[in-house]
């Protein structure tokens, strides 16, 4: 006799597997060839191309795709005429972000910020080992995955206030209409 779960807990798979694929494996994919490479290949020139190359897909899939996709943001910057940088942020409205997949949103934060960490664990063996060259590969990549931190981040906290500044205007609003039928009855 098969035993039959009452009480079953919902458990949330990924809601774009594909994406979050993606999202990891050309973090991973630069990180590997980067301590691999060590190894493996004598030549720098070859390990800072590949590694470079490889981290800067990753930006690109990122910024991209994953970023709109797992968590529903964009960004970006552009340079406005008077020469000053402007970042350019999006995001989906609040019922989208609300519904977005806890799964895809973690894996994607944490990826990001891990990325980073084990880049900078990188720079320090690099700098404990004397081998200043190896430093540049790093700098690029660290580089990279920081400028994704920072304009996803600032994107959030861009998301976070565009979300109270609606709340704010519905309960103004919503506020301002009551006491208006109020008065309109008396």
């Amino acid at each position: 006799m098969a035993s039959v779960d009452l009480n079953p807990t919902a458990v949330e798979n990924y809601a774009n597997p594909k994406t979050c694929f993606f999202h990891v494996i050309f973090k991973a994919a630069s990180l590997a060839f980067y301590i691999l490479s060590a190894v493996f290949v004598s030549n720098f020139v070859i390990i800072f191309v590949v590694t470079v190359l490889l981290a800067a897909l990753d930006f690109w899939v990122v910024k991209n795709v994953s970023g709109r996709i797992l968590v529903g943001l964009r960004w970006w910057n552009e340079i406005n005429d008077l020469g000053e940088s402007v970042w350019k942020f999006e995001s989906l409205d609040q019922e989208s972000l609300a519904r977005m997949n806890k799964k895809d949103s973690w894996l994607f934060w944490w990826t990001l910020y891990l990325t980073a960490a084990l880049w900078i664990v990188l720079a320090i063996f690099s700098l404990i080992r004397l081998q200043a060259d190896y430093l540049l590969v790093i700098g690029v990549c660290l580089t990279l995955s920081i400028a994704n931190i920072i304009g996803f981040t600032k994107c959030r906290k861009d998301a976070k206030q565009k979300i109270q500044q609606f709340a704010s205007q519905t309960i103004a609003s919503q506020f301002s209409s009551t006491l208006q039928s109020a008065f309109s009855v008396v």
